[in-house]
């Protein structure tokens, strides 16, 4: 209960203005979480404006045939590998479903990344969309090989990905054009509509069963 609860005070706070770091050290520091625990918290959270923001641009994937669709590409690949390796993965307020790993500079291929890719592109063809552009970070060092990996798979298969890799996605994905899959929410704020890519594969392959649910948290007393 402790996380579902400092989901909803975090959230409290930042729907009150509260920068996101002091609104976080005093939910964590009030409930004693963990590091961990604190992040999850903070990807779970959003403000009441945020949410009801990015729920309001929200595309269902049957919308998007025939379109385009921009992929945030480490985002929408680690969670699907996230959910392969049984991790845990967060059902948050805004109803993304988010992983908790992170990308510090570099991509290793894990056992978890040609069935990620596999499962992610027989799924995306189900859609029926036109194609894909994938964008992976430049800084990220093996983004290169991703790449390639990625253009080597697509090929035989028929799917209509171009990969890309530059210096900053996030800048790209932002843009207010475009139908975007991600579930960053520094995107999320600023892009215009979207899709819940990540979560509709792994619901629809039924991949995880480590699922931490902290959507509905409860409401608090005004």
């Amino acid at each position: 209960m402790s996380l579902r609860t400092a989901v909803a005070e975090l959230s409290w706070l930042l729907t009150r203005g509260y920068a996101t770091p002091s609104a976080l050290k005093i939910v964590g520091d009030r409930h004693n979480l963990t590091d961990r625990q604190r992040t999850a918290v903070m990807r779970c959270a959003c403000s009441d404006q945020s949410r009801d923001a990015r729920v309001s641009r929200r595309l269902e994937p049957a919308s998007v045939a025939g379109q385009t669709i921009l992929i945030d590409g480490y985002n929408v690949l680690t969670s699907i590998e996230a959910a392969l390796g049984n991790c845990v993965i967060l059902i948050a307020r805004d109803s993304c479903w988010r992983d908790m790993a992170s990308i510090h500079g570099t991509c290793r291929k894990v056992d978890e990344t040609l069935p990620a890719l596999q499962i992610a592109g027989d799924e995306i063809g189900k859609i029926g969309v036109d194609g894909c552009v994938w964008y992976l970070d430049a800084p990220v060092s093996n983004s290169g090989r991703l790449a390639s990996i990625m253009r080597e798979m697509a090929s035989p298969h028929g799917w209509n990905w171009d990969v890309q890799i530059v210096p900053s996605p996030d800048a790209i994905l932002s843009n207010p054009t475009g139908i975007v899959a991600t579930a960053d929410s520094v995107i999320l704020d600023r892009c215009g509509r979207w899709i819940n890519l990540a979560q509709w594969i792994i619901e629809g392959r039924n991949l995880s069963s480590n699922l931490i649910d902290l959507s509905n948290s409860y409401i608090l007393k005004k």
